[in-house]
């Protein structure tokens, strides 16, 4: 029995830690998926709205609790408060993972962020097992002994406590340390935005039973279709799939009063400007982008502002901060996906992108002119 705790405590609080990291790295990102909920939420009942301006505090919370009870999980720390803590952390999890995947309305929980997608009946399945692994720790809860001192141990667990908390406040201020979405640096949009090519159709067909694959349709009518397979390289790597390769980014669009000018943005040197919200965007930033932009024209790099506001809303916005660029329409889900960051800058060099800038980073065009060599 003894193993069987060890190994549950080791999965459970190693899970937890790593899931709390991947989730600091873009708490942004896990604030976007809990308004998602909320939104949700609210069909049964408006006060889920009022959690909605919270999101990003509750995402915090949230994230830097996981990493602390993982940890304190295998150090034997408070097992009894540790373990009923995660005990309903797990069923707060688990409720959502189940309706996510019963009711189909939130299609990925953001249990490991960006770093990896689960269906949502995959993610339902894992807290299941979680639930039963924590439950056979939970049922042994007050024979657990702690083997660091009392003082020790809550040493330790504050600096855990701080190390998370700062890891939220870095990346929400500046931008993730690790970018898994299709917009990160060195990726180019335009190739991204078209199909993977096939290397190798696969028949598979039966035949008494027996199934087999083929390269080239059977002429023998005692086969009988049964479904095709894909091969192709994806990140290097040969890859057999039932489903056809897809473009990674299907949803990028720019367009203006007169018509989609998304191809545009890919031609030659282009400082993308988002902002998503003009009524939330910080204002004490755009007198910084507006030096840039002034020195970006001389250095061949065309500006663009993108925006999911509306036009009279964004109008009234670039004449009272004198943003004098031009500026076009995105949808608010593709800004908020390419950089967490109201105003945010992208670098593109014929739609590969060589930088990304918080607000709060906003580069010299020296660094500027570094990148587009």
């Amino acid at each position: 029995m003894k193993y069987i705790h060890q190994t549950c405590r080791i999965l459970v609080g190693c899970l937890f830690i790593f899931s709390g990291f991947i989730k600091l790295n873009d708490p942004v990102g896990t604030a976007i998926k809990l308004e998602e909920y909320f939104e949700v939420f609210s069909e049964f009942s408006p006060i889920f709205h009022s959690f909605i301006p919270f999101a990003i505090y509750l995402s915090v919370l949230m994230c830097v609790l996981e990493v602390v009870l993982g940890v304190a999980l295998l150090l034997y720390y408070r097992m009894e408060l540790t373990l009923w803590l995660l005990l309903l952390l797990i069923l707060f999890f688990t409720f959502l993972t189940f309706y996510s995947a019963y009711f189909n309305k939130v299609t990925d929980c953001g249990c490991f962020g960006d770093f990896l997608k689960l269906t949502p009946w995959t993610s339902f399945t894992k807290d299941v097992i979680l639930l039963a692994l924590i439950g056979v720790l939970f049922v042994q809860r007050k024979n657990f002994e702690a083997v660091l001192g009392k003082t020790t141990g809550d040493i330790l667990i504050v600096i855990v406590t701080v190390i998370a908390s700062y890891t939220a406040y870095w990346t929400i201020n500046h931008l993730s340390f690790f970018d898994f979405r299709p917009y990160k640096v060195g990726n180019n949009i335009p190739a991204l935005m078209k199909a993977l090519p096939v290397d190798k159709y696969i028949y598979v067909m039966e035949k008494g039973g027996k199934l087999s694959e083929f390269e080239v349709y059977p002429t023998d009518p005692a086969f009988k279709y049964v479904s095709m397979k894909y091969e192709y390289m994806l990140d290097g790597k040969k890859v057999v799939s039932n489903q056809s390769p897809m473009p990674k980014i299907t949803d990028f669009r720019v367009w203006n009063d007169d018509g989609d000018v998304t191809e545009e943005t890919f031609k030659g040197n282009k400082m993308l400007i988002t902002i998503l919200n003009a009524e939330e965007a910080n204002v004490k930033s755009i007198k910084e982008i507006n030096t840039l932009v002034k020195l970006l024209d001389q250095n061949q790099v065309k500006a663009m502002v993108l925006t999911a506001s509306d036009a009279p809303t964004f109008d009234h916005f670039r004449h009272e901060v004198q943003l004098a660029v031009p500026y076009y329409f995105s949808d608010g889900t593709v800004l908020k996906t390419i950089i967490r960051s109201n105003p945010g800058l992208i670098l593109l060099k014929d739609g590969v992108v060589k930088g990304k800038w918080h607000y709060n980073d906003v580069p010299t065009i020296e660094k500027v002119r570094e990148l587009l060599k």
